[in-house]
């Protein structure tokens, strides 16, 4: 996929995740998420850092541990956040770029960072729609490259070890493409 195609879907997958971390109100935050060791907080925390980090590697800077961090966050942080990691993915030089990702122990290029970042806020967009009883919808234009991405992420004993980006796979035989994505990186598509 051309990396212009990727940042666009790219943006959507994190604009959805805006919107539905928006909704997400103070008595939301004692919630449990799909991601078993996380609660609601826990898991904006996550993300918020997340986007801080990725935001740092477009820029050059990903080796800075500090921007990794991960700190208390509500709503507001992660959409902070989010705008930040929109606008460092946004910069001329992101598609020649190679993103330094010290949770990898590695730098890669801009292609593969980018599909990175959008497939971690497909799953996590969905946990946390999930946790606030919500639907989630995957743009139709991006959910057969989301699968194609999705479906390319190493399986094997790696999903095993504790703090795996992602659990082993599940069975998943049915035709739509979010649940085929949810279930490739081992989240159940039925969870309430």
């Amino acid at each position: 996929m051309h990396i212009n195609d990727l940042l666009a879907h790219h943006r959507a997958v994190v604009r959805t995740s805006i919107e539905i971390v928006a909704r997400v109100r103070a008595d939301d935050l004692g919630r449990r998420t799909p991601c078993a060791e996380w609660t609601l907080p826990d898991l904006l925390a996550h993300m918020t850092a997340q986007h801080h980090g990725f935001a740092a590697a477009a820029r050059g800077t990903g080796g800075d541990l500090t921007a990794w961090e991960v700190r208390p966050a509500g709503p507001a942080d992660h959409t902070e956040a989010a705008e930040d990691v929109l606008a460092a993915f946004a910069e001329p030089e992101v598609p020649q770029r190679e993103f330094e990702l010290p949770e990898f122990g590695a730098s890669f290029p801009a292609v593969q960072a980018v599909s990175f970042h959008l497939i971690d806020y497909v799953v996590h967009g969905w946990d946390v729609a999930r946790s606030l009883g919500l639907d989630y919808r995957l743009a139709p234009e991006v959910a057969e490259p989301a699968l194609r991405i999705a479906l390319a992420v190493p399986g094997g004993d790696t999903r095993l070890k504790p703090g795996a980006p992602f659990k082993p796979a599940l069975d998943e035989n049915g035709s739509d493409p979010l649940r085929r994505i949810l279930a490739a990186l081992g989240r159940s598509p039925d969870w309430a």
